[in-house]
C-alpha cells in the first residue's frame, strides 16, 4: 500500500445506469417543487427538523440509501460515515465508534433495542436493509435518555412505513463468493387494521484470503490451511407486525420475528490449527405489543413491552469428545455425535418502557418516563452457577425549552437502580444557537453501564496451540462516562457542513485484559493447563478524544459528500505484577478514518430513472492489544441503480456494482487482525418487483411539511 493512506485516485469512468425508485405523490406537479425538511427524534426522543434539533444528528436518509444499494448494515455505516469501523467474524459484528466499541454503542430499530448479543458483539444481519428508511446517529452519551449500553452513541435504523392498501415485494440480489440475499414484503389494510410481513434470508460461501498460520500460534510452521477468513454460512428471518387503530388518537400493534443462523465451519488436517467438528448456530425470537395514545397534536403516551431471546449452540458435524454439565455435574470427555446440539448460552431479555411527551408553556416540551429491564443467561458451560440474571429499573425526565430564542436548550435526567449496584443519576444537557446559517452546538452528559451477566460470570476456553482461558470478574465496578462536544454547522442552499470536537473521559471502563496464568481460579488452571489468561478488568481510566468534519453539497441531481474522523485514545490498567499503572490500547482504534462519495440521480420521462454512485472509505492502522495490529486500507465502490415502469402500482428496480474496484486485499496470516476482510473485487446485481395498490401521503400540521419524499433534494 502507498504511505500515503489518503492519495486519492484519478478515475475516469463511463457510467451507463438507471436509478431511484417508483413514481411517487412527489412527483405530481403538485408537490414537485415543495422542499421537504427531514425530520429527526433519536437525539431528544421528540420530533425536530433536522436543521433544528438540539442534539447533533447525523442521517443518512432514504435516497442516499437506494443509490448506494448496500447489502447489509455494515456495508452501510463503514461506507457512508467516517465514524465506524467493522471488523466482522464468526462472532457477530464488532464495530466501533468514535474510540468505543459494540458494548458502548445503542442499536434501535423504530426506538427499540436490538438483542442479538454473540460474544459480546451485535449479529446485525436480523436487520434487513431493504426494509430500511433512513438512519440515525447520535454521537457521545445518551444514558439520560436511553440508559445503558448508550455511552459511545446510538444508531435508529428507521424502518419504512408500509400504509398501502396493498403491497406485494419481492428482492433478489446475487454476489461474487455465491453471495445470495433474498427479501419479500407483505403489507396490507383493511379498514382500521393493517399488516406487515418480513422475510429475509442471506448466504455466502465464504473466503479465504490467506493459507498462511501466524507462526506464533501453530507447532510448526503452516503454509496450506483450511481455515477461511469468512466461513460460509447461512441465516434466515421472519418478522410480523399487526396494527389495529379503532380511532384517529389510539393505536395498537403487535408483532414478532424468528431468526436463524448456522456458520458452516471447514475441517482441516493439522488438529493444532484447523479441525472443527462443530458448527456454530444461533436461534433468535422476540414478540413484541403496545399502542400509542394522542392526546391531542402534542400530547402523546406510548406503551411499549419487549421479549428477546437469543440462544448460541455448537452443532457437532463429527464425533467429539467435551467438557459439559450433564444433570447440573461437571463431566468431562463427554461424547457429542454428529446432528447433536450443546447449548453455549441463551439470553433472554425483557422490557416495559412508558413514555408520555406534553407540551407546556412557554415553548417547553416534556418528555418522561418509566423502564423496567431484566436480563436472564443460561450457559452451563460458561457460567459458574450455570445461570446469571440482571434487574434494572429507570425513571427519566427530559425538558426542551427555546425561551431564550435563538438559543435553544434541552436537559435531562435519569434515576437507575440496579438491583447489584444500587442507585446512579445521569444527567445531560445540550444546546443550540442559530445564527443564520449557523448552528452552534454544545452538549455534556454522562453514560453509566453496569457490567453485563457474561462480564460477571463468563468462562470460556478458547483452543490455539494450547489452551487461552478467557474469564469474566464478579468484582467489577460499573463504568460511567462525562462525555463533552462542541460544534459548528452551516446550512446554505445545497451546502451543508459540520464540524464537532469531543471528549469522551469514561471511568472504570471494562475491558480484556492478559492476566498472569497463577491468578485464575485452580480448579480451571488444572482443568485446562491454559497458556493464556485474559479476564475483564476496570481499567483505571479510559479517554477518547477526536474531530469529526463533514460535508455535502447538492445541485441538479448531483450530490458530493465526505468526512474525516480523527481519533486518540490513552488508557491505564493497573499491573498487579509490576505494582504499576501499566498503559494498553482500546481494541480497534484507528487514528484516521475518512470516506468521499459522488452520487447522480436523474428522471428521463415518467417512467424511467437513473443514477450512479462512486464511493471511497479510508482507514489507518487499527491498534490491538494483542495479536498485531490491522493494516491501513483504501477501497473504492461503483453503484448504478435502474428503475422502471408505466403505471404507480407496479415498478421494477435493477441494481448492478462493482466492490472494491482496486482489489485490495489483506493477506495477513490467521490468527493476526485484520484492517478489512473484503476478498477483492466483487461484483453483484439484483432484481427487485414491487405491486402497492395505492399510498396515502400524510401532511403533519405541527411541522408544516409533507412526509414522503423530494426528488429534488437529497
Amino acid at each position: 500500500m502507498k504511505k500515503n493512506l489518503f492519495s486519492s485516485y484519478c478515475l475516469t469512468v463511463g457510467i451507463l445506469s438507471v436509478a431511484g425508485w417508483l413514481p411517487t405523490l412527489a412527483q405530481d406537479s403538485v408537490y414537485k417543487h415543495v422542499k421537504i425538511d427531514e425530520v429527526v427524534v433519536t437525539g431528544t426522543g421528540t420530533e425536530h427538523l433536522l436543521k433544528n434539533a438540539p442534539v447533533q444528528t447525523e442521517v443518512i436518509s432514504g435516497k442516499l440509501l437506494k443509490t448506494f444499494a448496500g447489502k447489509s448494515i455494515e456495508d452501510i455505516l463503514a461506507s457512508l460515515t467516517s465514524s465506524f469501523a467493522f471488523n466482522e467474524d464468526d462472532m457477530g459484528s464488532q464495530m466501533q465508534m468514535n474510540g468505543l466499541g459494540n458494548g458502548y454503542i445503542l442499536v434501535l430499530i423504530d426506538g427499540k433495542r436490538i438483542h442479538g448479543d454473540v460474544g459480546g458483539q451485535n449479529d446485525l444481519s436480523l436487520i434487513d436493509p431493504n426494509n430500511i428508511e433512513k438512519i440515525e446517529i447520535v454521537k457521545g452519551a445518551s444514558s439520560a435518555l436511553y440508559g445503558s449500553d448508550a455511552i459511545a452513541g446510538v444508531i435508529n435504523i428507521i424502518t419504512k412505513k408500509h400504509d398501502e392498501g396493498l403491497l406485494l415485494e419481492n428482492t433478489t440480489r446475487a454476489g461474487s463468493y455465491g453471495d445470495l440475499r433474498q427479501h419479500n414484503g407483505i403489507g396490507f389494510s383493511l379498514g382500521k387494521f393493517s399488516s406487515w410481513t418480513n422475510f429475509q434470508l442471506q448466504h455466502s460461501d465464504g473466503w479465504q484470503n490467506t493459507a498462511v498460520e501466524d507462526p506464533k500460534q501453530t507447532e510448526f510452521p503452516i503454509f496450506d490451511s483450511r481455515n477461511k477468513t469468512v466461513n460460509r454460512h447461512t441465516n434466515w428471518q421472519v418478522a410480523e407486525r399487526l396494527t389495529y387503530a379503532p380511532t384517529e388518537k389510539l393505536e395498537f400493534y403487535m408483532g414478532g420475528s424468528i431468526y436463524w443462523k448456522r456458520i458452516y465451519r471447514p475441517s482441516g488436517k493439522y488438529a493444532s490449527t484447523d479441525v472443527k467438528t462443530f458448527d456454530l448456530q444461533y436461534s433468535n425470537a422476540s414478540a413484541t405489543m403496545g399502542g400509542k395514545w394522542r392526546l391531542n397534536k402534542t400530547d402523546v403516551v406510548t406503551l411499549d413491552v419487549d421479549w428477546n431471546r437469543h440462544a448460541y449452540y455448537y452443532n457437532f458435524t463429527d464425533t467429539t469428545l467435551v467438557d459439559g454439565y450433564i444433570d447440573g455435574k461437571y463431566t468431562p470427555y463427554f461424547p457429542y455425535f454428529p446432528g447433536q446440539k450443546d447449548l453455549q448460552s441463551d439470553q433472554q431479555r425483557t422490557m416495559v418502557n412508558l413514555k408520555s411527551v406534553f407540551a407546556l408553556p412557554y415553548e417547553n416540551m416534556l418528555s418522561a418516563g418509566l423502564e423496567w429491564r431484566y436480563d436472564w443467561l443460561k450457559a452451563p458451560i460458561r457460567v459458574a452457577e450455570g445461570k446469571a440474571s440482571d434487574n434494572t429499573e429507570a425513571i427519566y425526565v427530559q425538558d426542551e425549552f427555546g425561551l431564550l430564542k435563538p438559543l435553544q436548550i434541552t436537559a435531562g435526567l435519569r434515576l437507575n437502580r440496579n438491583e447489584q449496584f444500587g442507585f446512579r443519576l445521569t444527567p445531560k444537557i445540550s444546546a443550540m444557537l442559530s445564527l443564520g446559517d449557523f448552528r452552534l452546538r454544545a452538549t455534556w452528559s454522562e453514560g453509566f453501564k453496569t457490567p453485563t451477566p457474561k462480564e460477571l460470570h463468563y468462562r470460556y476456553i478458547k483452543e490455539m496451540n494450547g489452551s487461552h482461558l478467557y474469564l469474566g470478574n464478579t468484582k467489577l465496578n460499573p463504568q460511567t462516562s462525562d462525555y463533552f462536544s462542541l460544534g459548528g454547522e452551516y446550512i446554505n442552499g445545497g451546502l451543508t457542513v459540520a464540524l464537532t470536537g469531543y471528549y469522551n473521559k469514561v471511568d472504570n471502563m471494562i475491558s480484556l485484559v492478559t492476566i498472569p496464568v497463577l491468578q485464575a481460579p485452580r480448579e480451571l488452571v488444572q482443568r485446562y493447563d491454559p497458556i493464556k489468561v485474559r479476564q475483564y478488568k476496570n481499567l483505571e481510566n479510559a479517554k477518547t478524544y477526536g474531530v469529526d468534519l463533514s460535508a455535502r453539497y447538492s445541485y441538479k441531481g448531483f450530490v458530493f459528500g465526505a468526512g474525516y474522523s480523527y481519533l486518540d485514545t490513552d488508557a491505564n490498567v493497573y499491573d498487579t505484577s509490576h505494582e504499576r499503572l501499566k498503559e494498553v490500547v482500546i481494541d480497534g482504534m484507528a487514528h484516521h478514518k475518512a470516506n468521499v462519495f459522488a452520487t447522480w440521480n436523474r428522471h428521463f420521462g415518467k417512467t424511467y430513472q437513473l443514477g450512479a454512485g462512486l464511493y471511497g472509505r479510508m482507514s489507518s492502522k487499527r491498534y490491538y492489544q494483542i495479536n498485531g495490529d490491522g493494516k491501513g486500507f483504501q477501497i473504492w465502490r461503483l453503484s448504478t441503480t435502474h428503475d422502471f415502469g408505466k403505471e404507480k402500482r407496479t415498478g421494477y428496480r435493477l441494481e448492478a456494482g462493482v466492490d472494491n474496484i482496486f482489489n485490495y486485499c489483506d493477506r495477513t496470516p490467521h490468527g493476526l487482525h485484520l484492517g478489512t476482510m473484503t476478498p477483492g473485487t466483487t461484483v453483484y446485481a439484483s432484481f427487485t418487483v414491487r405491486f402497492s395498490q395505492g399510498k396515502k401521503v400524510k401532511v403533519s400540521s405541527n411541522k408544516k411539511s409533507i412526509n414522503t419524499e423530494n426528488d429534488e433534494e437529497d
